[in-house]
């Protein structure tokens, strides 16, 4: 895990406590703002996965070579 899912999961979470905070209190600001921090840690996740994939296919190629 590095540091991008982190912040996913911390906006997920904190996107979701907004958007039932807004709800239950009618305000539709709030409500929309934790929609808005669901999506940005949905992206952190994508990014922190691209890196991963990144990382493994650096590692695999360098492996590769030094069997050879």
């Amino acid at each position: 895990m590095n540091e991008q899912h982190v912040k996913g999961a911390a906006g997920k979470v904190s996107g979701k406590i907004k958007e039932f905070a807004g709800r239950v209190t009618g305000n539709r600001k709030l409500e929309t703002e934790g929609k808005v921090d669901q999506v940005k840690g949905a992206v952190h996740n994508a990014v922190g996965d691209a890196k991963d994939a990144g990382k493994k296919a650096i590692d695999s190629v360098k492996n590769a070579s030094s069997r050879h």
